[in-house]
């Protein structure tokens, strides 16, 4: 996702972003998207000079899916990329099938759930006046 100045994300950024932070010193685990781009091929983010790695809008959308299938679905590392090889061209927002889709529906529920704890958490603070 480009920031509000079109630039790149670098891979601290992202990690951070996607809530890979270590728990004992707060630092980005930044070795996991390493990881990941080793065993993903569509994720190719840009190496510049001195091997920093910046994300485009399309790695992170890819990174975002690797990191939904993995963590959120719990498959494997061949189970995730079985599934991105097999709908890679099923990875559209109009087939419900798709993986993409997949990931969609489960943000938007999480987002409205979100959305509803808040809506419940200010009614609570009118009632208590």
């Amino acid at each position: 996702m480009l920031n509000k100045n079109n630039k790149l994300i670098n891979i601290s950024e992202l990690a951070i972003q996607l809530g890979l932070v270590s728990k004992k010193n707060k630092k980005p685990l930044t070795h996991t998207l390493r990881f990941w781009e080793a065993k993903f091929k569509q994720l190719k983010p840009t190496i510049l000079a001195g091997g920093r790695r910046y994300y485009s809008t399309k790695d992170i959308k890819v990174v975002k899916i690797i990191f939904y299938l993995l963590k959120e679905q719990g498959m494997t590392i061949n189970g995730a990329k079985n599934a991105m090889n097999k709908n890679l061209k099923d990875l559209d927002d109009t087939r419900t099938s798709s993986v993409k889709a997949t990931y969609k529906i489960d943000y938007i529920k999480k987002k409205s759930k979100k959305l509803l704890d808040i809506i419940k958490k200010l009614n609570g603070k009118k009632n208590s006046y």
